[in-house]
Parts: structure tokens; C-alpha cells; sequence
């Protein structure tokens, strides 16, 4: 089996947002006190926003032998049913009128893919995992799901020729 590694990242727009929040602060506390002022404030401002886009928009998705890792949580090889790689149209599916109430979801609204891992533990109530993914075959693959199981074409049941990638 292979290892799959991949950083989700908050995409460039939301960067350009957060250095325009910290202008606007900056122009607001610039027309209301002076301009020590505003420059703080359009630094603090854009620090404090740049650090809250970092911490929720970026997470590491790590799949191979040992099972799925999705930021700190890991659910072990020995308790994955089936993967299922989800295309946009099919993640958004299991986003709204597929969904359980009882699925955990770590998923990103700048990722449109995802993988749908069922929970085979009878202590868990959890169903299934659904993460986003901007690669879901290549997770699929290297939870050791053939294209059959996992519902796409893989080559050899491995992933990038068995390399860890990170995206």
C-alpha cells in the first residue's frame, strides 16, 4: 500500500480578503485618530484575520497503511468499510439531501471533492467520515480501495506510482 498526503489550503482569494480587511481597518482607524494608529491597527487587523484563515483553512489529509488521518483525528485502518471517492456532484450530494446527521464531516467549501470512508466500529454511531479532497482517488487508493470499491479507475491499486505527494 502506498501513503497519500495532501495539505488543504485556504485558496487566493481568501489571502486578498484578509489583507483588504486589514486595510479597511487601517483607512477606518486613519479617518478617526492618526496615522501610528491606523498602521497598527491595519497590521493587527490583518495578522489576527490572516491567522484565523490559517488555523481553519489549512489541514493536513494523510491516508496509507496505518489508515485516515484528517488533521488530528485518525481512524485506523482496521475500522475502514468502504471509501467511496466522491466527485464535486456526488460530494455535494452527501453535503445535503445524502447526508447523516450522525456522518463526521471535515470538509472545506473551496474543495469541491471529497471521499466518503465508512466507520465499520459497532461502539461508533458514526457512520461514515467525509473529507475533502482535491485528489479523493488517490486517497481511496491508498486506503487500499481498488477502483471497484472505491467507484473510480486506479492503476495497480496504487497512487502516484506509490510516492507520498503533498498538494
Amino acid at each position: 500500500m502506498t501513503t497519500y498526503r495532501e495539505r488543504l489550503t485556504a485558496p487566493l482569494s481568501w489571502w486578498i480578503a484578509v489583507v483588504a480587511f486589514g486595510l479597511v481597518w487601517g483607512w477606518i482607524m486613519l479617518v478617526a485618530t492618526n496615522r501610528p494608529i491606523a498602521v497598527g491597527t491595519a497590521v493587527l487587523a490583518t495578522v489576527v484575520a490572516g491567522g484565523l484563515v490559517w488555523s481553519y483553512g489549512s489541514i493536513v489529509v494523510q491516508s496509507g497503511p496505518d489508515g485516515l488521518r484528517v488533521g488530528s483525528a485518525h481512524l485506523p485502518r482496521a475500522h475502514i468499510g468502504s471509501v467511496e471517492a466522491l466527485e464535486p456532484r456526488g460530494f455535494r450530494e452527501q453535503l445535503g439531501p445524502q447526508a447523516d446527521a450522525r456522518a463526521w464531516l471535515r470538509t472545506r467549501p473551496y474543495i469541491e471533492a471529497g471521499v466518503r470512508v465508512a466507520v465499520e466500529d459497532p461502539s461508533d454511531p458514526t457512520p461514515y467520515w467525509l473529507v475533502s479532497s482535491r485528489r479523493p482517488e488517490a486517497v481511496a487508493a491508498a486506503l487500499g480501495q481498488t477502483g471497484d470499491q472505491a467507484g473510480v479507475p486506479t492503476t495497480n491499486g496504487e497512487a502516484d506510482g506509490g510516492q507520498e505527494e503533498e498538494v
